[in-house]
């Protein structure tokens, strides 16, 4: 069964980059590699009821590795010859074509400090009669003066069905924890065929709460937050647009909190493998948003042709701390015995610490082996030693991705005696200065950041 939970580390969107081979030239080309940046997939609409067909369309960026000095003007070449079969291309007016299948595209320089340009945004749309199987790349290069790109490549698939998407909605920061918000959004239909009704799963981090429980949702606890699936009865038509909103409560814990939402044709097997194993609980407050209408029978739900936008994260970020406390411990033994040290993380809140964005751990511990000691079988998933080759070596563990307030996580560190030194002793203490999650940012008290092990 499929843990929708697990949908927070779903991949919301990919694009293809190119790295570029330099030759020589002025000191831009020299030192600065563009990069072509288009959308990985995409699948076009076959005719629709009407005998139309939707138009989809195809955003090209062009980007370097250095932002420190100009970059010229250059272009973008653009061929279409593996699709032409089947799908028709609209040029915006900065592409010149120079056959029926290939275009030459103007981008602007990039100033200094400037990382990227938009290079050109075409649409695409499925022939009439098109095969439904058809599929085939559309591929890109650039060049701006003596910088050239290696190619880049969308792939281009036909489908019949609803393309039920969600817009993407801004992250919100500075929220204070005891006060309330909401996340909304635009629900689409840019496919070919109604969705009959929509299934819809949200996810709300520890640190938030759903505002209302809806009579056609059921929702599910678990250790990083609550869960929902919503069945809404409205029909979604082609080119038809919803707007959706979610209410949420920014609790006492509140601090680095993401909310997550997706969309899907219903199906009673989808329903079904979302559920999983886990209870959910149906709520009893008024359904959410939409009007309720009669079932639409048992016929089989047309899947979803193009789901790279079902899906969206939103980070919400509150103003608060948490004061992370670090506890030692003290061992004794004799000469060749192997004792286990503890060092625990504590969380004295009043926050609960999570990096449900890039996944760092809320700590990193740092230490050496007491003198006389030896580090013994330290877990490899969770412990690592120094690259640098220094002397003694430094080791380093790391927490999981969270920790609720007032709760501890305890590393046990195996030392064999090698000889006994009364009193040996060394520091434990936090790497404050982690990119992905700084310690310092949100600890208000980092003097009790450090412990010992004492040994004998």
């Amino acid at each position: 069964m499929k843990d929708p939970h697990r949908l927070l580390g779903a991949a919301l969107g990919s694009c293809v980059l190119a790295a570029a081979g330099i030759g020589a030239g002025p000191a831009y080309a020299q030192e600065n590699k563009l990069w072509i940046s288009a959308p990985y997939e995409t699948v076009l609409p076959g005719v629709d009821a009407d005998g139309g067909a939707r138009e989809r369309s195809l955003a090209v960026q062009v980007s370097r590795d250095v932002a420190d000095d100009t970059v010229p003007a250059g272009r973008l070449t653009v061929d279409i010859s593996e699709i032409a079969s089947f799908a028709r291309v609209s040029w915006p007016t900065n592409c010149e074509p120079e056959s029926e299948v290939r275009a030459v595209c103007d981008f602007p320089e990039m100033p200094a400090g400037t990382e990227s340009v938009p290079a050109a945004t075409f649409g695409l749309r499925a022939l009439p009669g098109a095969d439904v199987s058809a599929s085939g790349y559309v591929r890109y290069s650039a060049v701006a003066a003596q910088a050239t790109s290696h190619p880049a490549e969308t792939r281009v698939g036909l489908g019949n069905g609803p393309d039920l998407g969600l817009s993407q909605t801004d992250y919100q920061h500075g929220l204070r924890p005891g006060s309330e918000t909401s996340v909304r959004a635009t629900l689409s239909n840019s496919g070919n065929r109604t969705a009959e009704r929509t299934l819809l799963w949200l996810n709300a981090s520890y640190g938030l709460r759903f505002e209302q429980r809806h009579a056609n949702c059921e929702y599910r606890e678990h250790h990083t937050g609550t869960s929902a699936l919503c069945v809404l009865d409205e029909a979604v038509a082609p080119g038809q647009r919803y707007a959706l909103s979610t209410g949420l409560d920014v609790g006492r814990k509140a601090m680095y909190e993401r909310f997550d939402h997706s969309v899907h044709p219903y199906a009673d097997e989808t329903l079904e493998d979302m559920r999983g194993d886990w209870a959910w609980t149906r709520g009893t407050g008024a359904e959410l948003d939409l009007r309720a209408v009669a079932a639409t029978g048992a016929a089989a739900a047309d899947p979803d042709i193009d789901p790279q936008d079902n899906h969206r994260t939103v980070m919400l970020n509150a103003r608060n701390t948490a004061d992370l406390k670090l506890l030692g411990s003290r061992v004794s033994g004799a000469a060749g015995d192997t004792v286990t040290a503890r060092v625990t993380v504590h969380n004295r809140g009043p926050a609960w610490v999570a990096s449900l964005g890039a996944g760092a751990s809320v700590a990193k511990v740092r230490f050496q082996a007491p003198q006389g000691t030896t580090v013994m079988g330290l877990p490899e998933e969770d412990c690592w030693t120094s690259e640098d080759g220094a002397s003694p070596t430094t080791y380093y563990c790391r927490t999981p991705i969270y920790l609720h307030d007032k709760a501890s996580h305890t590393f046990e560190i195996p030392l064999r005696i090698d000889r006994v030194v009364r009193g040996a002793r060394t520091t434990v203490a936090t790497v404050n200065d982690d990119p992905e999650l700084s310690i310092r940012k949100f600890d208000p008290n980092l003097r009790n950041n450090s412990a010992r092990i004492v040994v004998n």
